[in-house]
């Protein structure tokens, strides 16, 4: 398989580059290909501007995502954008890692779902979810955080991991159509010990052994939402975002 890791981590000696340099590691020895966008190390610009286009459709005002659209049928984006929209079409699995930041991805990394997601390629035109344009992919988001594991569980203080990453698995990624695993934590960074360290390492690199043998996450089909873009009756709610609302008692 063709792999395409997006990292971004400021510090080449933290605990999430030794991740990244094992995951590399551990997957070309699994015969997979291997592409990594080191964000921070290639400068990338998370800015989404008019500078992001050749040649612009509206250009008295900036409508990004329409621009976008165009750019992607004139060939007109930026160089930074097109070798990044290269590398992500050309993957079967997307690794996103990053240090879990204010219950999200670093800067960077959204700069670069701004710029490299682009309309007309991922989404637009009714692609989304089943039908999204990164249809046949998978994505698997490996993070890290500061907390407790028990801070992320369904009664914890910051609610469940899955809710947390709710914006990214399914706003983002599962809308671009990609079958998202589920996400791989590890805790307490600053707080545990270095053979805790490694043996996070050892984990992740045991899991990515098997990725593409998981099973991906629950989620919906366009077809189980009806005109009111609701869950059609009949169809129990399977993911963590989606829920029947309850009835009003008297």
């Amino acid at each position: 398989m063709n792999v395409l890791i997006v990292y971004a981590h400021p510090e080449p000696k933290s605990f999430n580059r030794a991740l990244l340099d094992r995951s590399m590691q551990v997957l070309q020895e699994e015969g997979h290909e291997v592409v990594v966008s080191d964000l921070y190390a290639m400068g990338f610009n998370p800015v989404a501007s008019a500078e992001d286009f050749a040649e612009r459709r509206f250009p008295d005002a900036l409508q990004y995502d329409r621009e976008q659209k165009y750019a992607h049928e004139h060939q007109a984006f930026a160089s930074d954008i097109q070798v990044e929209i290269d590398k992500l079409l050309a993957c079967d699995v997307l690794i996103l890692q990053f240090p879990l930041w204010w219950f999200s991805v670093p800067a960077i990394m959204k700069g670069w779902f701004d710029r490299v997601f682009v309309n007309g390629v991922v989404y637009g035109k009714g692609r989304r979810f089943d039908t999204g344009g990164l249809k046949g992919r998978r994505a698997l988001v490996c993070t890290s955080t500061a907390c407790l594991p028990g801070m992320v569980e369904p009664d914890g203080l910051l609610a469940h991991l899955d809710v947390n990453l709710w914006h990214l698995l399914h706003g983002t990624l599962a809308y671009a159509g990609l079958e998202v695993l589920a996400p791989h934590a590890s805790w307490s960074i600053h707080y545990t010990t270095p053979q805790t360290r490694a043996d996070y390492i050892d984990a992740f690199a045991q899991r990515l052994r098997g990725i593409g043998q998981e099973t991906p996450m629950p989620l919906h089909r366009l077809d189980e939402f009806g005109a009111d873009w609701r869950l059609k009756p009949g169809i129990a709610p399977r993911t963590n975002g989606h829920r029947r609302p309850e009835r009003a008692t008297e």
